[in-house]
C-alpha cells in the first residue's frame, strides 16, 4: 500500500490519515470501524453544507424550508392547523408563528380561516409560489445528493442503501 493509497488500493482520504494519526496512539482502535464512523461523519457535515448552499441559492432558511416541507408531506391540498404544523416539526406554537410570518409575507403561505368553521379555526396553506420554491429547492437539493452518489454504480447504490438501512434501525432502537 503506497502513500496515496488507502484499504483496497484505493485513493487515500481524510479518514485514513486520521486513522494513521490515531493508530500508534490506541491500538485497540478497528481501522476499519473508524473509518466507517469517520466517513459517515464527513458526508453528513458534506451533505449538511450543500443544503445550506441550496437554500441560500433559493432565498430560503432552513427553518422556512423545513415549513414548506411539513405542508407538502401532508399531501394535497397542503395545508394544516399551526398546532399541527408545530407537532409535525417539533416547535412551540410560539417559535412556529415567528416562522410563519416572513413566508407569509413572501407569499410562500398563507394563513385564514378554515373554510365551513368559524373564524378561529387557522389553516396554513401552502400557495403556489411557495409550491415552487419548495420543487426548486428541492430539485436543487436531489442534484447535488445524485452527483455525489454518480460515482457508485446502480447495484453499489443499492447495497449503500440496504447496509446505512441496517445501521439506521440499529440506531432507532
Amino acid at each position: 500500500m503506497g502513500v496515496d493509497e488507502g484499504f483496497g488500493g484505493e485513493a487515500r482520504d481524510s479518514a485514513d490519515r486520521h486513522i494513521d494519526a490515531w493508530g500508534d496512539e490506541l491500538p485497540w482502535l478497528d481501522p476499519v470501524q473508524e473509518a466507517i464512523v469517520v466517513r459517515l461523519a464527513v458526508l453528513g457535515r458534506h451533505l449538511t453544507q450543500a443544503r445550506r448552499a441550496a437554500l441560500a441559492g433559493g432565498g430560503l432558511e432552513h427553518g422556512q424550508f423545513k415549513i414548506l416541507l411539513a405542508l407538502r408531506r401532508g399531501g394535497s391540498p397542503y395545508a394544516a392547523s399551526p398546532s399541527e404544523l408545530a407537532d409535525r416539526l417539533g416547535l412551540t406554537r410560539g417559535a412556529l408563528s415567528a416562522r410563519l410570518g416572513p413566508l407569509e409575507r413572501a407569499g410562500l403561505i398563507e394563513r385564514g380561516a378554515e373554510p365551513g368553521h368559524d373564524r378561529r379555526r387557522v389553516r396554513v396553506r401552502l400557495t403556489a409560489a411557495g409550491d415552487a420554491a419548495f420543487e426548486r429547492h428541492a430539485a436543487a437539493e436531489n442534484r447535488g445528493e445524485a452527483a455525489l452518489l454518480a460515482t457508485l454504480d446502480p447495484h453499489e447504490r443499492r447495497t449503500l442503501a440496504d447496509l446505512l438501512r441496517r445501521l439506521v434501525i440499529e440506531a432507532s432502537r
